[in-house]
């Protein structure tokens, strides 16, 4: 190669340096600059978004701990309340049982007393009806009251000479 060629080939080349450094240089450097830019804008938006995305599951996490904790507090009361029914309950059917028991009692008091009405009054006529057969004759009432007064003047005879 001569120095002609060289030179050449030197000026050609610096002139195509130029030209692309005007054209090209300028243009590709602002790209590689936005470029530069964009990534940088994208590593900080995924960094705040991986931020709010840590504070979002924190966030969710407290959540579902209040949920957890207000679920065992329902369930609890629920327990309380199912047991305050059934205390209930079982206070209702003990003051019926002894509302029936009381109820049965006086059932049972009153046909004692009318069983023993009954039989007074059938061991009366019964002993009425002997009398008077005994007696051989009806008594009345002056009769009765007699006999009546006779027996218990005879009881306490009875009763003061022992």
């Amino acid at each position: 190669m001569t120095l002609g060629d060289t030179l050449f080939t030197l000026v050609t080349f610096l002139v195509l340096m130029l030209a692309v450094g005007k054209v090209a240089w300028k243009p590709v450097s602002k790209m590689m600059a936005d470029r530069q830019q964009k990534i940088s804008g994208d590593l900080d938006y995924a960094e705040k978004s991986r931020k709010d995305a840590d504070a979002l599951a924190a966030k969710r996490q407290e959540e579902l701990q209040h949920s957890q904790a207000d679920a065992v507090k329902i369930v609890n009361q629920a327990k309380e309340n199912g047991e305050k029914q059934r205390q209930s309950l079982v206070d209702a059917a003990n003051a019926e049982v002894t509302t029936m028991k009381k109820n049965a009692q006086t059932d049972i008091d009153q046909a004692r007393k009318d069983a023993l009405a009954s039989a007074k009054n059938d061991v009366a006529d019964l002993s009425l009806t002997i009398a008077q057969k005994l007696i051989g004759k009806e008594l009345n009432a002056d009769d009765q009251k007699g006999l009546i007064d006779d027996y218990i003047k005879r009881l306490g005879d009875a009763n003061g000479s022992h």
